[in-house]
């Protein structure tokens, strides 16, 4: 089983709601594509490209855009943004595109989730033409990482995963990323991180807007709506700030390799 058959039903559920978490991750599209040197005629893949806010940013560059997810729910958003633009459903570790067919491959926060991520950062590599760059960026340091006890709240509710299992901070222990890209054939040649902090007007918003990513998706199906709503309700309490709104601080660490 790919990629595709369980993270694209969880993560196509509340596909709108997504739109609000998304945002977050402004600060680390920008500072990838500087590194990148995002720019007019550069073919971009994406993959794992959601409802498609990077490659809108990416077009604003004048880069020629592609993108790949596993979800249709976030995928029909994406198409909405991005009219005339390739985006296709498929497998992360199987990407439907021909040898050194970009000049640039991002990945943001989607390898930790793949079924087999060395398998599919080989597949970034190989439809990346010489001299291009693969960008790779997840969840930094969980310490620094305040979202962490709404993840370790859900997990509460559902059975242990096996060792290794995917997950939103899978490949965030210290060195993790840079041994997994190096399996997969890439060299790691410059790293940065992003503060993300996740920002919401009040708990509802919050528990509405969090409930859209997979992994609380996949607590619903578990323990039920009520009982993963309510999780999150006293996740979030330690977030809520004097004026009623609710503030989480984050980092997103990412590699950039060839």
């Amino acid at each position: 089983m790919g990629s595709s058959d369980v993270q694209g039903r969880l993560w196509g559920q509340a596909s709108e709601d997504w739109l609000g978490v998304e945002r977050f991750a402004v600060p680390s599209y920008e500072a990838v594509f500087d590194l990148l040197r995002i720019g007019a005629g550069v073919r971009l893949l994406d993959v794992g490209c959601g409802a498609g806010l990077a490659l809108r940013m990416a077009v604003e560059r004048g880069a020629d855009v592609t993108g790949l997810d596993a979800s249709e729910g976030l995928l029909d958003i994406a198409r909405r943004r991005l009219p005339g633009a390739d985006l296709r459903q498929g497998e992360l570790e199987e990407l439907p595109y021909a040898d050194a067919s970009f000049d640039a491959v991002t990945s943001f926060n989607a390898v930790q989730f793949a079924a087999d991520p060395v398998a599919a950062l080989r597949e970034t590599k190989r439809v990346t033409a010489p001299g291009g760059r693969v960008a790779v960026l997840t969840w930094g340091d969980p310490a620094r990482c305040e979202t962490r006890h709404v993840f370790e709240a859900i997990a509460e509710l559902l059975p242990p995963p096996p060792a290794g299992a995917a997950g939103p901070f899978a490949l965030s222990a210290p060195g993790a990323l840079e041994a997994l890209v190096q399996r997969a054939g890439l060299t790691p040649e410059d790293d940065g991180e992003a503060e993300a902090p996740f920002t919401f007007p009040d708990v509802d918003s919050a528990v509405r807007i969090q409930m859209s990513a997979g992994p609380f998706r996949c607590a619903i199906e578990v323990a039920g709506e009520d009982a993963t709503r309510e999780t999150l309700r006293k996740a979030f309490a330690p977030a809520r700030q004097p004026d009623g709104s609710y503030r989480q601080e984050n980092v997103f660490r990412y590699l950039i390799c060839r």
